[in-house]
Parts: C-alpha cells; sequence; structure tokens
C-alpha cells in the first residue's frame, strides 16, 4: 500500500527534485532555449526527396521527413502554411542547398497521412501524471470574432497529455472531441506507453470504477493515485479486501486531504500541469488544422517539439543527499 513510511514509498515517488551544482552550465542551458541553430545533415539531404514508388499511383516529390521538417518549423515559429513555405525557402537559400520547398497545399494536404514517431518513454517504468485542456479552433470565419466582436461560439477540442514524472518528457497525447470525458481516455493514453507504469496519477475526474479497472488490466502492480469525490463511501469490501480508492479514503479520513496528496503522491500531478502551460506558451493554446487527421498530426508533431526543447534546454543535475 502506498501510505507506510517514506522508505515503503521511494521506489514509487520521481526522482526528479535535486540541486543544481553548476549554476554556469544552467545559465547556460537557459539560453540555450532561445539560440536558433539550423543545419541538414547529410541524411536529411539526401532523403529530402521521396523514394521511387514500384506500385500504381502519383509518384510523391517529397519524403515523409522533409514534411514533418516543415511542419515543425511550423509549430515552432506558430506560422501558416504560406509562411512556413517561405521560411523553408530562405532557410535552404541561406545553407546553400539545392532543394526544393514543399508547397503549402502539398504540406496540407501530406499531413493527412503523416505518421509522427511517437515520444520514446525507455525501459524503466514510468510514474504517469495526466491532465487535459481545450485548444479552441482557429478556421475561417475567425477573423470576424477578432475584428467585429461576434457572439457565435467557438468550437473548441480537448487535449489529453500523459506525462513522464522522472523527465518531465509527454510520453501519450490524445485529441478528442468536446464532448469526450476525461475518463473515457485512460485507455487510448495507455496505449501509447511503452513499458511497465509505476502509478497512474490525476485528477478527480477519473475517479471511476472503470478507469481503475483499466489501469489493473494492463498494469496490476501500478497505483492509482485519484482523488475520491467529496461524496465517496467505501466499498462493500473495505473491511476485509480493501481497494486502492478504499485506502485513499481511509487515509483522508484519518490524516485529512492534503496530508493525503503528500503521503500518496498526488501532488506529482503539477508536472503535467506544467507540461499544459508549457504547450500553452509554446505552441499555442488553439489548433490551426481543419481536418481531424491533420490535428492529430499538428498534436504529435507539437509534442516532440516540447520533448525536443526540454532536452536542448535541460541542465545536469547531480543528487546530493
Amino acid at each position: 500500500m502506498p501510505f507506510k513510511s517514506n522508505g515503503d514509498r521511494r521506489h514509487r515517488i520521481p526522482k526528479q527534485r535535486q540541486k543544481v551544482t553548476n549554476w554556469a552550465e544552467y545559465d547556460a542551458g537557459l539560453r540555450s532555449r532561445g539560440s536558433l541553430s539550423v543545419s541538414f545533415t547529410a541524411e536529411v539531404i539526401k532523403g529530402w526527396q521521396a523514394e521511387v514508388r514500384v506500385g500504381r499511383g502519383d509518384q510523391a516529390k517529397y519524403s515523409d521527413l522533409a514534411i514533418a521538417t516543415a511542419l515543425t518549423l511550423r509549430a515552432v515559429f506558430r506560422l501558416a502554411l504560406r509562411q512556413t513555405e517561405g521560411l523553408i525557402g530562405s532557410i535552404l537559400r541561406l545553407l546553400g542547398l539545392d532543394l526544393t520547398v514543399p508547397d503549402h497545399s502539398t504540406l496540407s494536404r501530406r499531413a493527412e497521412t503523416l505518421e509522427v514517431l511517437r515520444p520514446k518513454v525507455g525501459s524503466e517504468p514510468v510514474h504517469l501524471p495526466v491532465d487535459s485542456t481545450g485548444l479552441r479552433l482557429c478556421g475561417p470565419g475567425e477573423w470576424l470574432i477578432e475584428k467585429h466582436g461576434s457572439k457565435r461560439r467557438r468550437g473548441w477540442k480537448v487535449l489529453h497529455l500523459a506525462t513522464n514524472a522522472d523527465t518531465g518528457q509527454i510520453v501519450a497525447s490524445v485529441l478528442t472531441s468536446r464532448d469526450a470525458d476525461d475518463g473515457s481516455q485512460v485507455d487510448p493514453l495507455l496505449d501509447r506507453v511503452d513499458g511497465s507504469v509505476v502509478s497512474f496519477t490525476s485528477d478527480g475526474a477519473f475517479d471511476r470504477n472503470d478507469v481503475d479497472a483499466e489501469v489493473a488490466a494492463r498494469h496490476p502492480d501500478a497505483d492509482v493515485i485519484v482523488p475520491p469525490r467529496a461524496n465517496a463511501v467505501p466499498s462493500s469490501a473495505a473491511a476485509t479486501a480493501p481497494t486502492q480508492r478504499d485506502v485513499h479514503l481511509r487515509c483522508i479520513t484519518e490524516r485529512g486531504r492534503i496530508d493525503w496528496q503528500r503521503a500518496s503522491g498526488y501532488n506529482w500531478r503539477a508536472l503535467a500541469e506544467a507540461d499544459v502551460s508549457r504547450w500553452k506558451r509554446v505552441i499555442s493554446n488553439g489548433l490551426r488544422s481543419q481536418t481531424d487527421r491533420r490535428q492529430a498530426t499538428e498534436v504529435a508533431i507539437a509534442t516532440n517539439v516540447l520533448n525536443r526543447m526540454l532536452d536542448l534546454g535541460r541542465p545536469e543535475y547531480i543528487r546530493i543527499a
């Protein structure tokens, strides 16, 4: 059970809170987040053009690598497709590369079917804080709202993020309609996580029996750290075979909700909230694409961008106590 002593819970708590020992390297890491360095490796130059198709159908001119590169720069600089086309062209000219530039319609069309590599989790078990947020749809008619203050109801979708608490990286992301509830997205999120999960942490919207069942079916030994609702009652078997939820309820009753948060490790959910904040500050609080599959590609590209930025700007830590 997760409420014994700090020594018993040590394997369950992520190993991230460490002191900085070299402030010069820390400052350099912060500055590197604002640096701009663009280069094309020999492999990228060679793989810019698509391979010759053997079967039927039109021959693609650009490889998936070229399309993913363009869409990545679009996400980083928050550009429209035509401006992305111009940015790629200027970079190729500055680097002196004799490569053609994908036009905006090609980028839009290829985003519909582009396969984006999922984040790599690694072999170690992960602590998985989960959070969600709304993303508005930026499409035709948006300028009417900005210019004339139209009262037309804006469309939006819900983004669900799962974070590796040990590294801070986003390991899974799911985009749904605004009608989908949070608890129904546990299965899609766990589908995108390779390896074992030590703990699953989220807010009270996940206080459901099917959430516990889905986590237990995939990771039987995982802790489900979800705050019970204020009117929650123990199960009928709480006295003889208590569930994790029953243990949470007993701890809240005996020690209070704040102490339960510290004892259970629920406060690590703040890492998922931090990723949501980074998403909105770095990427944006909206979606530029118009179709479901292009929006899914946009979300996958943005996930890789944030993870890459975190790797480039992360200082080196050393545990001293």
